[in-house]
């Protein structure tokens, strides 16, 4: 009696799991009446970087932001919020927190408020030029961020974000569009 063949051997490797994204990427910003410093960084690094300084006043500072936000593709923004030295608001807080909505609303991200107090003053202790001390700031206020627990709860949320939306695709593919049926033709059954 001969026997069959044995049955060829699948040697290709097993298909690697899908995973979570863990590394987000950052800008954040040093919201000033006249210039808004603008940093970069990211979750696999844990470390942020000065970008450039916007020099705009009121929405015609959108322009250039847009453009970065277009060409770094931030999947979070964070923007820091000023406080006077006893916790209270004042006019910039409210502005910065303004300027944060207004990103919101434009770029639909994410955006995360850190208290900036003293940042642009503690660039310039560092040794920063005058002229470079308002993305120093937003590093800074940027890697406080990272430094903080909120760097950690916003990338929860994120990831909490991203399986509601696997799950929404997931439910959207067991929809069943009734105008579809409409179109097929009805069965001849004999």
């Amino acid at each position: 009696m001969t026997s069959a063949p044995p049955a060829p051997q699948d040697d290709s490797p097993p298909a690697a799991p899908q995973l979570r994204r863990r590394d987000y990427s950052f800008l954040a910003f040093d919201y000033g009446l006249k210039r808004t410093g603008v940093a970069s960084g990211n979750t696999v690094t844990s470390s942020a970087s000065p970008l450039t300084t916007v020099k705009a006043e009121g929405n015609a500072r959108f322009g250039p932001i847009d453009k970065l936000i277009r060409e770094w593709q931030p999947d979070v923004l964070v923007v820091g919020v000023p406080f006077h030295p006893d916790g209270a608001e004042h006019d910039n807080t409210r502005a910065a927190r303004r300027f944060a909505r207004q990103l919101e609303g434009r770029f639909k991200l994410p955006v995360f408020e850190v208290d900036e107090s003293y940042s642009t003053t503690a660039a310039l202790a560092g040794g920063i030029r005058h002229a470079d001390a308002d993305a120093a700031a937003a590093a800074i206020l940027l890697q406080q961020f990272f430094d903080t627990q909120t760097a950690l709860d916003a990338r929860e949320a994120l990831e909490a974000a991203e399986e509601d939306n696997d799950e929404d695709d997931e439910a959207d593919d067991d929809v069943v569009d009734p105008d579809d049926e409409a179109d097929d033709p009805p069965e001849n059954t004999p």
